[in-house]
């Protein structure tokens, strides 16, 4: 089982499905080629186990990041870049993932942080109880 993700003239991530295995070939064609000529629309796999250029299992990492809707396929570096979060934010073109200006504190019990881009800070919220 492999994923497909869709792009438009853009390179603007539209759909993501589940499809046939990559080593497999339909009528001839490794899948990507298949699926563009089926929906006439760019189609580049995509690793469901992939971010920041790391397999959450040691297998190989593909395309920096999975894909999803709104994300941005980098024909250059043969990367998926998330939408970026913040103006302030940097990319990090060895993870392809939006960098905050100030590192995220550590996570503390009942609380998590929200990024504040007027002040450039981040905000302690407290967890809701039930």
């Amino acid at each position: 089982m492999a994923h497909y993700a869709f792009l438009d003239n853009n390179n603007i991530v539209t759909e993501v499905i589940v499809g046939i295995n990559e080593n497999e070939l339909i009528e001839g064609k490794s899948p990507e080629q298949w699926y563009e000529k089926f929906r006439g629309q760019l189609c580049r796999r995509t690793s469901y186990n992939t971010i920041g250029g790391i397999h959450k299992f040691s297998g190989i990492p593909f395309r920096k990041n999975y894909a999803g809707v709104g994300y941005t396929y980098n024909a250059e570096w043969d990367a998926f870049i998330p939408p970026k979060p913040y103006p302030s934010w940097k990319l990090d073109y060895n993870t392809c993932l939006w960098i905050p200006p100030i590192p995220e504190p550590q996570p503390e019990e009942g609380y998590f942080w929200r990024w504040g881009e007027e002040n450039q800070e981040w905000i302690k919220v407290e967890l809701p109880t039930e």
